[in-house]
């Protein structure tokens, strides 16, 4: 198994699995590298989101020529679906902890 550099994720969303269609709502996405040039728009730097519904997938456009990007890629449904189910496996733990002091 190969892993890919994925874009950062500075706010937790939702994910709807809504029959044919997946949809993801509610997540920030940050850059995947500090020195990535190809998620930048070039007219004014920022970044812009590329969902795919049918895929289930969400992740940074690319703005190379080709549209294609090599340093990352997208987050999957199923990968933000298990992060929403890891946060709350956490949150249960930290409610059940009694209180130092």
């Amino acid at each position: 198994m190969t892993y890919r550099q994925k874009p950062s994720i500075f706010q937790v969303g939702k994910v709807h699995d809504n029959g044919p269609a997946v949809i993801v709502s509610g997540w920030g996405l940050g850059m995947c590298a500090s020195l990535c040039r190809c998620h930048r728009n070039p007219e004014d730097g920022q970044l812009s989101l590329a969902e795919d519904q049918a895929g289930g997938s969400l992740g940074l456009r690319s703005f190379t020529e080709t549209g294609d990007c090599d340093c990352c890629e997208a987050w999957s449904s199923t990968e933000l679906s298990a992060i929403l189910r890891d946060i709350a496996a956490v949150e249960a733990l930290d409610a059940s902890e009694p209180a130092a002091g």
